[in-house]
């Protein structure tokens, strides 16, 4: 670049200044550091003075190599500026000089732009004054990832077991991480707790880092939390994230095994179907779990046992028993299971009792039970009585019959049994219905029923009045015999009914009476007789036109003539001849209308 007229003026007053010994004052004033994000504009501020003024200033920039050594990086002359040619900054550097402060700007800085950088001002005179700014750029970090373990931890594991790694990437400077337990942090304590983390500086500068938690670990850290906090730095300020939570499993022996009855709630009869349910507080899974039955000797290997159908022999002791097979640890818990029952109900005497009419009748009914049973009796479906015993002072006839005995346990709904007795009373026979009956019928045979009752079952003969014996079909019945014939009636001859057994006989009459036809004959002809009068006075009034009965719709117009005669016009659908009747009857014209 060509000086201007005025540089001879300049160069002279430099010799000047240097001839009388008169040397400039010059000061520069940066701040030690400036704090920037990676991919911002960072802007280093050089505050200079001197008493020259600014016409002869000159300007330098430098950043400072790992050699210590200073490398130019823009030069701005009273006459000529421009950037250094080929060094980083070379295309993403300017300079802004207002007053006496230069600014230097610095585009898209990254990491590898923390350095140094140093203002140099410079007079016409020899002296000169520095001043130096340490650039600071940040990143960021990644969002943190971390993994737990997938396989189980055992609590009887010596040493620490690992349990989980964090990672964070491309952080600048360098992102830092702190290990958490349930919002506690963790430090490395002697076979507890073991940190370990390792650092990588990728192509770009920034820094990725790793941290392995190894613990030694505890029943109670099945439900622990755990998570990893990266510490990383911005311009003016430190930032905290967090990754997120991990649980791990924590394989653990049980202390305590627990046997129960899972079903059925409350008490157990027989033909229930028993559940029983094992289970430990520890999580082994290289456990085994037995439920044995002491009695029978019968097991499962499951914490499930279930027998259906059970009697009284399945009750007894139920033993639980753990196997852990790594450590051959053995512990077992037993429990007893009740199985109550209620035999069939006997009664004495069994089947059958006979008694004579009179005495006292006298049963018993008992069902052999684990708990408290109540007992009833029934006849018909009757209750009859309650308690074991069914009395009755003095039997009559009616006290025979099929009795019910029903044992029940009233604290276990559906326990229920029962037994039937028959009484018989002995005593002569007794035959339903009056000692005289009477049977009135129309036809000249009719079908006789004679029912008795006794003990011994009766024998029912038939006989007449006349002496004949009559063939009949006998049946016995729950309390004596029945008994049907089929009689042939003969005027004036009675039937009777004869039961008897090995106590006495009864004797029934049938007297038969037979009701007269002609009666009936006689009301069929009073009644023929008053359809036929009905019949002829309905004929005497169609013929006197007070009624229309041929067959047929017909359209009836009462008129009134020139005489004035009532007139009917009868027309028949099913001809076109029209009649004209007159009060009278007689017939007229159609055209006397």
């Amino acid at each position: 670049m060509a000086l201007p007229d005025t540089a001879p003026l300049l160069v002279g007053l430099l010799l000047l200044f240097h001839a009388f010994g008169a040397w400039a004052i010059v000061e520069v004033n940066m701040e030690d550091k400036v704090e920037v994000m990676a991919g911002e504009t960072a802007q280093i501020t050089c505050m200079f003075t001197t008493d020259e003024g600014l016409g002869g200033t000159t300007i330098q920039w430098f950043y400072v190599l790992p050699n210590k050594e200073r490398q130019r990086i823009y030069n701005k002359e009273p006459m000529h500026e421009a950037a250094e040619q080929n060094t980083l900054f070379t295309h993403r550097i300017s300079l802004n000089v207002n007053g006496t402060a230069a600014v230097l700007a610095i585009r898209d800085v990254g990491v590898r732009d923390n350095l140094e950088f140093i203002c140099v001002i410079k007079t016409l005179t020899p002296e000169e004054a520095e001043g130096r700014t340490q650039l600071q750029v940040f990143k960021s970090p990644t969002f943190p990832t971390i993994e737990a373990v997938e396989t189980g931890i055992s609590v009887n594991e010596e040493a620490p077991s690992k349990i989980g790694s964090c990672r964070v990437k491309n952080g600048y400077p360098k992102p830092h991480i702190t290990w958490y337990r349930n919002n506690m942090p963790l430090r490395n304590t002697p076979r507890e707790v073991v940190v370990t983390s390792s650092t990588t500086i990728e192509s770009s500068g920034l820094f990725s880092v790793q941290s392995e938690l190894t613990m030694k670990v505890k029943k109670e850290d099945k439900d622990a939390v755990f998570y990893c906090e990266v510490i990383y730095f911005v311009p003016g300020a430190t930032k905290m994230t967090e990754s997120q939570h991990i649980n791990i499993t924590v394989y653990y022996l049980p202390t305590e095994v627990t046997i129960w009855v899972e079903s059925p709630k409350g008490k157990i009869k027989e033909g229930d179907t028993l559940e029983l349910r094992c289970d430990n507080n520890g999580n082994y899974p290289s456990s085994i779990t037995t439920i044995k039955h002491q009695n029978s000797e019968y097991s499962v290997e499951n914490k499930t046992m279930v027998r259906t159908n059970v009697k009284r022999l399945d009750g007894g002791v139920y033993e639980c028993t753990f196997e852990e097979t790594d450590n051959f640890e053995v512990i077992s818990r037993s429990t007893k299971v009740s199985v109550n029952y209620l035999e069939s109900a006997v009664i004495m005497p069994k089947d059958s009792i006979a008694v004579m009419e009179g005495e006292e009748l006298k049963a018993s009914c008992n069902a052999l039970s684990s708990l408290q049973t109540s007992t009833t009796w029934f006849k018909n479906e009757k209750l009859v009585s309650k308690g074991n015993t069914l009395s009755v002072k003095s039997a009559t006839l009616e006290t025979a019959g099929m009795y019910k005995c029903v044992v029940t346990v009233p604290e276990m709904e559906g326990m229920k049994t029962s037994s039937t007795l028959q009484v018989n009373v002995k005593g002569s026979p007794q035959i339903l219905g009056p000692d005289v009956q009477e049977v009135e019928t129309y036809e000249t045979t009719v079908n006789l029923t004679c029912s008795a009752t006794g003990f011994p079952a009766p024998t029912i003969m038939w006989t007449t009045s006349d002496g004949k014996n009559l063939n009949a079909l006998q049946t016995e019945t729950e309390d004596g015999a029945q008994s049907v014939v089929t009689f042939k009636i003969t005027p004036n001859v009675k039937v009777f009914c004869n039961a008897s057994n090995d106590f006495g006989s009864k004797v029934v009459e049938f007297n038969i009476k037979t009701k007269s036809k002609g009666f009936v004959i006689a009301i069929i002809i009073i009644a023929i007789f008053l359809l036929a009068i009905l019949g002829s006075v309905l004929y005497f009034l169609y013929k006197k036109g007070r009624i229309c009965g041929r067959s047929g719709k017909q359209d009836f117009s009462k008129r009134k003539s020139s005489k004035d005669n009532i007139v009917v016009e009868m027309k028949s659908d099913n001809t076109e001849e029209a009649i004209l009747l007159g009060v009278n009857g007689e017939k007229q014209q159609p055209n006397d209308q």
